[in-house]
């Protein structure tokens, strides 16, 4: 009965709290979980403070605290065998709340089509260290929200870094069209990178700024444009399987740009940081995302990965995943594009 009491106070001066402790205070407050039973509820409510969640119903109420209890099990798990040198870690994040089948449902709906193995070989002279961001040509994460629509922002992010390679300036550019517009593909209920770039490269349609045709989580009407309106079309782009060739993937990512992969992001629900060496299958795809760099100077060597996930997702908005093994099935699809 004690232990109850103290547990109710808790709560209560928590959600005194809130509205004066900042944001950063109650991320702390989550990142410092340990997940035991004693700090779950208090965990709960500082979730739903910092993620802003709430639920129309009781039931629902209920329902997403049981899930975020699940999570915390799940968590447990997932560090318990990841314990190598800069492993990953696995917590608290803005899925918590989210059951494996819906998170699955909402989030990973991307799929792929078999590419053919790279011919080439590793032709060498490539930096130990290289990342697409220094050059000013990868824009900054974005938040796909609950839309379906990772293939989408893998292709347009690839493509706005060719723009930025050749122009020297980065612009964003429109996800929303790609969206609406890709036929073969399903809008926010998934789609392959590769029938995107197909398209693309078939109609040579212009993609828009995206303030001329902005983002709206979710499918609508395409909208149709000019041949002379401004925009940016591609002239052709290659898709390859870089498994058991990750050595010559660099070289690609280092000549062609950024790389648009599929990959099997089941585990990332519940990812916090750190390098993803376990806990990932691969010849399972179900997300789309950038490969934008890699570095091989420590002891881990790992890619470098934007997700669509927003900023508070990962490190912040980005994964590291180890090279070499295939890990996440990150070259079993590979994408460039070529402006």
């Amino acid at each position: 009965m004690q232990f109850v009491f103290v547990t109710l106070f808790i709560i209560v001066l928590l959600n005194v709290l809130v509205d004066v402790v900042p944001k950063s205070s109650v991320w702390e407050t989550v990142r410092n979980s340990n997940g035991s039973t004693d700090t779950y509820y208090v965990d709960f409510e500082s979730f739903r403070e910092l993620f802003n969640r709430s639920y129309k119903l009781p039931r629902d109420y209920y329902r997403s605290k049981s899930y975020y209890k699940n999570s915390i099990k799940r968590h447990a798990y997932l560090n318990l065998y990841s314990t190598g040198t800069n492993s990953a870690t696995y917590g608290i994040n803005q899925f918590s709340d989210l059951s494996v089948k819906e998170f699955r449902e909402l989030y990973l709906t991307g799929t792929v089509e078999r590419s053919p193995l790279y011919p080439g070989l590793k032709t060498g002279g490539v930096p130990a260290k290289f990342d697409w961001r220094d050059k000013k040509a990868v824009g900054p994460v974005q938040n796909q929200q609950a839309c379906g629509g990772c293939w989408a922002f893998s292709v347009v992010g690839i493509i706005e870094a060719a723009r930025a390679k050749s122009t020297q300036t980065w612009e964003q550019l429109s996800v929303q069209q790609v969206i609406d517009c890709s036929y073969q593909n399903q809008g926010c209920n998934g789609g392959v990178t590769t029938r995107a770039l197909g398209w693309l490269n078939q109609t040579k349609v212009q993609l828009m700024r995206e303030s001329e045709y902005p983002y709206m989580a979710q499918a609508g009407i395409c909208h149709f444009f000019p041949p002379s309106q401004d925009g940016v079309s591609i002239k052709n782009f290659a898709a390859y399987n870089f498994s058991g060739r990750e050595k010559a993937m660099m070289d690609r990512l280092v000549d062609w740009g950024p790389l648009a992969v599929a990959v099997d992001a089941l585990s990332w629900q519940d990812y916090l940081g750190g390098i993803i060496q376990h806990h990932c299958s691969y010849h399972h795809a179900n997300h789309a995302v950038m490969v934008i760099g890699y570095d091989t100077t420590g002891e881990v060597p790992y890619w470098i990965v934007q997700n669509s996930w927003g900023t508070s997702w990962g490190n912040e908005g980005y994964a590291y995943i180890k090279m070499g093994g295939n890990v996440c099935g990150i070259a079993d699809s590979v994408s460039a594009v070529f402006l």
